[in-house]
């Protein structure tokens, strides 16, 4: 008897640990919980964090994270204003205020996830469709864009390096999808927070397009800039030809002045020095004469002169010396 009793004991008193155990349940400080009875919400969501209780076996416990989270949507390709396809990557960051209308609209993360990607989606096609791409990826108006000094002068005439002027830019159209946005998913308990273009690329099928007109534009400028090194290096070799010129030219009738002052400088001393007397006279008159026979005769020349010639004049007498 003593034993049935102790039996009756034990069970009971593990029976109740079991049923105290079911019904405590901690609430953690980055979540809220939403207690459901045969899955319907009972009574306000618990948002304050401790030791809670509650009906064993008949309710359940549904965490729900009340942390600021994170959407990061996949890049899609959509139009501008302008007829530009473009891929737009968004990312933002939402969180849960009202985790009665969340649990009952959406239940689960998952499914809170993929509503924002349709609406955000929808409101991200429906603002770039209404802007140009430049409002889309400028944010500063009036803004003078930096240039190098080399290519300043360059890019004048090809009218490359201006900025087209804005009337919004990136921030406005980013808060145009927030506004739209946050209207849309408040009632499903969600605030959301930020919402911000991660990156905004060509359509994968213009990329190549825009890349050999960026190619062409560089390749304009350089063909500038060559033909422009070309004409000041002819200018320069021109240049230096033309300084080449005048030095030689003024070395040339420098020397032939030298040349002219010598030469006569010469004559000047060989007048004084064969002047002396008429026999002076002849021997320079001989001795000339002599020199030129060397330069202007030789084994092949032959000569025809008159018998009144100068150079014939000595030659008169003369007799050919036998050979030995």
């Amino acid at each position: 008897m003593k034993n049935t009793k102790s039996i009756a004991a034990m069970v009971l008193v593990f029976g109740g640990l079991f049923i105290l155990m079911s019904s405590a349940y901690t609430v953690d400080e980055v979540e809220q919980v939403i207690i459901t009875q045969f899955g319907k919400p009972v009574g306000e969501p618990v948002t304050e964090a401790g030791l809670k209780f509650k009906v064993p076996f008949v309710q359940e416990v549904n965490p729900i994270d009340k942390r600021v989270l994170e959407w990061d949507g996949t890049p899609s390709d959509m139009p501008t204003k302008d007829k530009l396809y473009i891929s737009v990557d968004l990312f933002a960051r939402w969180r849960i205020v009202d985790p009665l209308q969340y649990f009952l609209r959406l239940r689960d993360e998952r499914s809170a996830q993929s509503r924002l990607d349709d609406i955000l989606g929808s409101e991200t096609r429906n603002a770039v469709a209404k802007h140009e791409l430049i409002e889309i990826i400028r944010t500063t108006k009036d803004r003078i864009p930096l240039r190098d000094a080399a290519l300043a002068s360059s890019s004048e005439g090809l009218n490359m390096g201006a900025l087209v002027p804005i009337e919004k830019g990136r921030q406005l159209v980013e808060q145009e999808i927030f506004k739209e946005a946050a209207e849309k998913v408040s009632v499903f308990g969600i605030e959301l927070l930020d919402i911000r273009f991660k990156r905004i690329n060509y359509n994968a099928s213009v990329r190549p397009k825009i890349y050999d007109r960026m190619i062409s534009e560089r390749r304009q400028i350089a063909e500038r800039f060559l033909s422009e090194g070309n004409g000041e290096a002819a200018r320069i070799r021109g240049n230096r030809l033309r300084e080449l010129n005048k030095i030689q030219s003024e070395a040339y009738r420098e020397v032939e002045e030298i040349r002219g002052v010598a030469d006569a400088k010469a004559t000047e001393i060989y007048a004084s020095a064969y002047n002396q007397s008429p026999q002076s006279v002849e021997f320079y008159e001989f001795t000339r004469t002599m020199a030129a026979y060397s330069s202007l005769v030789d084994q092949q020349t032959t000569l025809v002169l008159s018998t009144d010639s100068d150079l014939f004049k000595f030659l008169k007498g003369m007799t050919s010396r036998p050979a030995k």
